[in-house]
């Protein structure tokens, strides 16, 4: 299978990585130092279910040069989804996949506006990553996982076959799940709670959830996102956020987000496509979101900063 992955980073480089050891055709779309690196010498993943090197790397900063693909792993940062929408158009095909595995859940309808149901697949996934240096990520917590499947939840060839090829890749979970959108959502629960719980108190995750006040506000705003999810008709179970709170509390407790250590390190990042979402939407909905927008208010001048730099 020919395959771009379209962001390169903590998440794309990991499975990306996986699917290129594993002898897939892949290609990372990279910048700067960053591709400079794959391109000389090799993408290298160091992780808890073993190190690996791929070299040589098939990378570049133009998708023009890549051509037509089967499938296009989308990995970006949600804020940067515009832009990368026209550059993805030189990769698609009359059958050629994209599967998303971005956090939030706005850019599902921007991807469909764009590509149409044809192209888009429903997708997810879990892993706590991050960019050491150019051309080196580092895998350090959370069992690799990915969930993927058509949005109207029907069964099809090829869901059934990147299952398959996910399946095959070493340390890595694969699911197709029965309802993909509230799988979906079930993780935007998880993420733009830790997220934005994380970033307001600079703390990592064993610490905040072991605090009773900030463990009452992680919760809390679990709770606001369920329930604009049901708001929206999704059938999201009532033991949601308790049985996400049994997970959170199995999480090593030095875990941070990645829009957390974007915003601690002054970085753009991700605040107005899961705290911001989740606030908007609620509006739309009639759902009060008084958590989100706490958390919003005081993080939003950080945001405003990072972006004037």
């Amino acid at each position: 299978m020919k395959i771009a992955i379209f962001g390169s980073g903590a998440v794309g480089g990991y499975f990306g990585g996986r699917l290129a050891q594993a002898g897939q055709d892949v290609t990372f779309i990279a910048r700067g130092a960053h591709l400079a690196k794959i391109t000389g010498s090799g993408l290298r993943v160091d992780s808890i279910g073993g190190d690996f090197l791929v070299n040589p790397a098939q990378a570049t900063d133009s998708p023009q040069s890549i051509g037509r693909v089967d499938l296009v792993i989308l990995a970006t940062k949600a804020w940067q989804l515009d832009a990368v929408i026209e550059q993805m158009t030189p990769l698609m095909d009359e059958g050629t996949i994209i599967l998303p595995l971005l956090n939030g859940m706005e850019h599902m309808d921007t991807l469909l506006a764009a590509f149409g149901r044809e192209h888009v697949l429903g997708g997810l996934c879990r892993i706590s990553a991050f960019v050491a240096a150019p051309g080196h990520i580092r895998h350090v917590g959370i069992q690799p996982f990915i969930a993927l499947g058509e949005l109207d939840n029907s069964k099809s060839t090829r869901v059934d076959s990147l299952r398959e090829m996910f399946a095959a890749l070493k340390g890595i979970t694969v699911d197709i799940p029965a309802d993909i959108n509230a799988a979906m959502w079930e993780k935007f629960v998880f993420i733009s709670g830790t997220s934005g719980v994380g970033a307001f108190t600079r703390q990592p995750i064993g610490e905040y959830r072991a605090n009773p006040k900030t463990r009452t506000m992680l919760i809390n705003a679990m709770e606001e996102t369920a329930a604009v999810a049901r708001a929206r008709g999704i059938p999201l179970s009532e033991n949601l956020v308790p049985d996400t709170m049994k997970r959170i509390d199995t999480i090593q407790p030095d875990m941070m987000a990645s829009m957390q250590k974007d915003i601690m390190e002054g970085r753009p990042s991700e605040l107005n496509e899961q705290t911001g979402a989740v606030i908007s939407m609620g509006r739309a909905m009639g759902v009060p979101t008084p958590t989100h927008e706490m958390i919003h208010a005081k993080l939003l001048p950080l945001e405003q900063k990072a972006r004037s730099v």
